[in-house]
């Protein structure tokens, strides 16, 4: 079935709402998405030079993963280490060493739906939620997750318990999105659309969301989402944890302040030398 048709079909599943569940065809049209997302050739989001942001969102895919929630019943899984029970249209992933994805031993999960690409590695306990894209060379760390629907680029680490978030409501909205070559540390958490351009370094700690700002120094500026445009880190920044006084009120008073991401920097050789460590994790 062609992109075009897959998408019709998936389109007219969805309007049909719970007259679709126990249907057939409908399973069968979830389960040809459900193998394009893992294989990689689709995708909830993806590089678009004409889109302000430089990504465009696919919201009818977006609209088949909800379908296969629907359309799912409950029914005992497989889940490695632990025995769940889940919709039955989400199993988990099932690796192959000839793929070249390293899923470590210990209580890591991949949903059906995911996609990981050759060298990516899962470092246990970690979790890749439906929809999300994983490209080559990546590392997931401990306790790490990955949102559903989010996009991840190469080379990229994400620390011990770094959060993705994730989006499937509303469909329209963009997953949150990190670029090639982003250093994530650990503790981080980035939600709410946000979009992380190549080579930017996030240290421990860093918490970006929708309503966010982000004091940039070497520029002298703010960084803010709009209502067209989510929180955008811009290439090579370096982020770090900071925090503003508050300026009126009983917390000016009290001499309290707020928390705050600070970009300090932009990567340089010094920084880059900083993470040539993560080469011998891999």
């Amino acid at each position: 079935m062609s992109t075009d048709a897959l998408q019709q079909s998936i389109e007219r599943f969805f309007a049909a709402g719970p007259a679709a569940i126990g249907d057939k065809d409908a399973l069968a049209v979830f389960h040809q998405l459900r193998d394009a997302l893992e294989a990689g050739t689709l995708r909830s989001a993806e590089p678009d030079p004409a889109s302000p942001t430089g990504w465009r969102v696919n919201a009818w895919v977006k609209r088949g993963i909800l379908l296969g929630f629907r359309i799912g019943h409950l029914e005992a899984v497989d889940g490695g280490v632990l025995h769940c029970v889940d919709k039955h249209t989400y199993p988990t992933r099932k690796f192959t060493p000839e793929q070249n994805i390293r899923i470590v031993t210990g209580g890591s999960a991949v949903r059906a739906g995911a996609y990981l690409s050759a060298g990516v590695v899962v470092v246990p306990p970690a979790y890749v939620n439906t929809g999300a894209y994983v490209d080559e060379g990546t590392m997931i760390d401990s306790h790490a997750l990955v949102g559903s629907c989010a996009q991840i680029g190469k080379r990229v680490h994400l620390s011990a318990a770094a959060q993705i978030g994730g989006v499937l409501e509303p469909v329209n909205a963009s997953p949150v999105i990190i670029e090639d070559d982003v250093l994530i540390g650990g503790n981080t958490g980035i939600y709410e659309g946000a979009i992380v351009r190549s080579r930017a370094v996030l240290a421990a700690g860093v918490i970006l969301t929708r309503g966010t700002p982000v004091y940039d120094l070497p520029n002298n500026t703010i960084l803010k989402a709009t209502a067209e445009t989510p929180l955008i880190i811009p290439s090579g920044a370096v982020v770090v944890p900071g925090s503003r006084a508050i300026t009126k009120g009983p917390g000016k008073d009290l001499g309290l302040s707020v928390y705050t991401p600070i970009i300090v920097k932009y990567r340089d050789e010094k920084t880059d030398l900083s993470t040539t460590l993560e080469d011998l994790l891999r």
